[in-house]
């Protein structure tokens, strides 16, 4: 009986859970955003923590270009982690993002109350193997208004947002299937 208790108390623990809970109190902490490319809508996010702090945020890539199947993978280099990975199909399908594994859907962020805009202190691309022109102002939009976007500029103003253009597929891809990822350190 007491097994069954626990376990209904853990289950109702872990079901409560929301974007309130994604919050850690890691030394480090990144906010991935994901906006969609066409539409420009904020569709989720989540907070990677890592245990170690660093003065400086540089990201790195690694791209392996789709003959057929090609990969990019991101990573926080003074730690030496990995912020995103994922493959990229030419004209043979799709891809798709294998870590993080999850993201937190977008009904789970609150947006502040006021109307006003807040800019960082500018944007970098970290991946742009065709050297595409991109307005990053516009998916900067869409997740500015974000509470925890808020509090990661607020804790950091001086930091330049990282951005790249995710394309899961190339060649004959779908504009569609491609999105945003958006970085902010505190």
């Amino acid at each position: 009986m007491k097994t069954k208790l626990l376990f209904l108390f853990l289950m109702g623990i872990l079901l409560g859970c929301t974007s309130e809970n994604i919050v850690t109190d890691a030394p480090t902490q990144v906010l991935m955003l994901k906006v969609d490319y066409t539409t420009n809508t904020f569709e989720g996010g989540t907070i990677l923590g890592f245990s170690r702090q660093t003065e400086n945020f540089t990201i790195t890539n690694e791209y392996v270009s789709p003959g057929d199947f090609g990969s990019v993978k991101l990573t926080y280099k003074e730690l030496n982690q990995t912020l995103f990975e994922g493959t990229i199909h030419w004209r043979m399908g799709l891809g798709e993002m294998t870590f993080p594994k999850k993201l937190e859907p977008a009904s789970s962020f609150e947006y502040v109350i006021t109307e006003d805009i807040r800019y960082p202190s500018g944007f970098e691309d970290v991946f742009n193997p065709d050297n595409r022109e991109l307005d990053y102002e516009i998916p900067w939009y869409s997740v500015q208004g974000l509470v925890k976007v808020r509090e990661f500029l607020a804790d950091n103003p001086d930091q330049k947002v990282k951005m790249f253009l995710y394309t899961p597929s190339v060649g004959e891809g779908d504009p569609k299937d491609w999105y945003w990822v958006i970085y902010l350190k505190r």
